[in-house]
């Protein structure tokens, strides 16, 4: 639960490269950083917080420099502290060199071990210090770059990465495209990033996402790509990313997000046609399931009412009120529209459940605005399996449908009617014909090592 991002040849850098980092702010909330490169040095700011609560006008002036690249975080490996805080920055044999680094290795407590047997010093618990590591070992293999491939062919897993040199930045993907990665032209310059709604933001042109298994080195001389390796056969995007977790407004894999997160509803609607044609309205769970609502009601003539408003603005709160004001984490969060839900039969378009305890929570608030029934319809299929390659989801006893049926889950959640989406029926509307997805959240079949799960 990451985001990345990079330029190179861009006029103030840094500036560009928060406004990048702003757009990917709901990729990792718990820290950000920004590396720029002046062409002899490489300069940092990296600390816990929000964006645009870490960064402003003075410590952006002294990121000076054309290049740079950027990351927000949310830890799924190592624990959450500033020294943990992306870019990592290195002074190494050949100088300096920046790392931001979407994804999970799998393979990254081995490496670990053997390096510090062979003396190496580790100042964070992060994975993504093991391709540093492997970097300085390689200093021997040729250039920059070639150095970067000899790191990335001995890690396993899902890596979306971007590196900054004081000459170059290079950006790279795992032969599997776990993680999107694309890249984007910014007049005389180039840009990389987890989504394309970075570039929006700066007035950038996507190009193309940077391919599976594909290195691409930028400096004066151009835009270089290389083949790290063949990409697999069988690949393993994640289609959690279109599910939840990257914006509406982005393209990921060279799809829409908004128009495959629309699809999944109105495939959703046909799959519950009994339960649409009983009911009065359809309405989302706010914000990540705003579009698949919209598809619902598309696709069976419900109208899509706005029945539950979410509070954009919650920070953290230290300070929970005592017991009787119960629910206090949904009530926060969201509050139904009372005219909305009176006395209606209500379809609650929700992209995916976890644990089960929001949706209880929110179920018995639609029902307390006065909503006569509540059929809760899911987006996704059930998830019953937990994420190794960079989505922070709870240990498998956790997930409510790794231990219940779907009517257990419909008893626990008191609703109506409990459906979810078919995997058949999630996998075709991504329309990403030929491309094979990793569903090992909705299937427990992985088709990548996870690290000893």
């Amino acid at each position: 639960m990451c985001g990345v991002f990079g330029i190179f040849n861009g006029p103030e850098a840094s500036k560009l490269t928060y406004l990048g980092l702003y757009s990917l702010q709901h990729r990792g909330q718990e820290s950000a950083g920004i590396a720029s490169s002046d062409g002899k040095q490489i300069h940092s700011f990296v600390q816990m917080g929000l964006v645009a609560d870490i960064f402003n006008q003075d410590n952006l002036q002294k990121l000076s420099g054309n290049s740079a690249i950027g990351h927000v975080r949310y830890s799924t490996t190592g624990i959450s502290s500033v020294k943990n805080a992306q870019p990592l920055v290195i002074n190494y044999a050949r100088g300096q060199m920046a790392l931001a680094h979407n994804g999970n290795l799998t393979n990254a407590a081995e490496w670990r071990e053997r390096l510090e047997k062979d003396g190496s010093i580790f100042q964070t618990s992060s994975d993504s210090e093991v391709i540093l590591h492997l970097v300085a070992k390689a200093n021997g293999h040729g250039t920059i770059e070639q150095t970067v491939e000899y790191a990335l062919s001995k890690v396993k897993g899902a890596y979306s990465v971007v590196v900054l040199t004081p000459e170059k930045l290079i950006a790279a993907r795992d032969p599997w495209g776990v993680r999107p990665l694309c890249l984007g032209k910014i007049g005389t310059g180039w840009v990389v990033a987890s989504e394309s709604c970075a570039f929006d933001i700066i007035n950038a042109k996507y190009v193309r996402e940077v391919e599976p298994g594909e290195m691409i080195v930028i400096s004066k001389s151009g835009v270089k790509s290389v083949k790290l390796a063949k990409p697999k056969p069988d690949l393993a995007l994640c289609i959690f990313e279109f599910i939840y977790f990257s914006r509406p407004d982005s393209m990921i894999f060279d799809k829409s997000v908004y128009s495959v997160r629309r699809e999944l509803g109105a495939r959703l609607a046909q799959e519950t046609k009994d339960i649409a044609a009983g009911a009065d309205i359809v309405i989302s769970v706010p914000d990540s399931a705003n579009t698949a609502a919209i598809g619902y009601s598309q696709a069976s003539g419900l109208p899509y009412e706005t029945g539950l408003i979410r509070n954009h603005y919650i920070g953290r709160t230290f300070i929970e009120p005592s017991q009787h004001i119960r629910d206090f984490g949904a009530k926060i969060k969201y509050n139904p529209v009372k005219d909305v839900l009176k006395g209606k039969s209500v379809v609650v378009v929700d992209d995916s459940i976890v644990r089960g305890t929001t949706s209880r929570k929110l179920v018995k608030m639609i029902r307390n605005a006065g909503a006569k029934q509540v059929h809760l319809a899911i987006s996704s299929p059930p998830i019953i399996s937990s994420c190794f390659y960079g989505i922070d989801t709870p240990t498998k006893k956790e997930l409510i449908a790794s231990k219940n049926t779907i009517n257990e889950i419909k008893k626990y959640l008191e609703v109506d009617s409990l459906s979810y989406l078919s995997l058949e029926g999630m996998k075709a509307s991504t329309g990403c014909q030929g491309r094979q997805f990793c569903d090992a959240c909705f299937t427990g079949k992985y088709k990548i090592g996870c690290g000893g799960c």
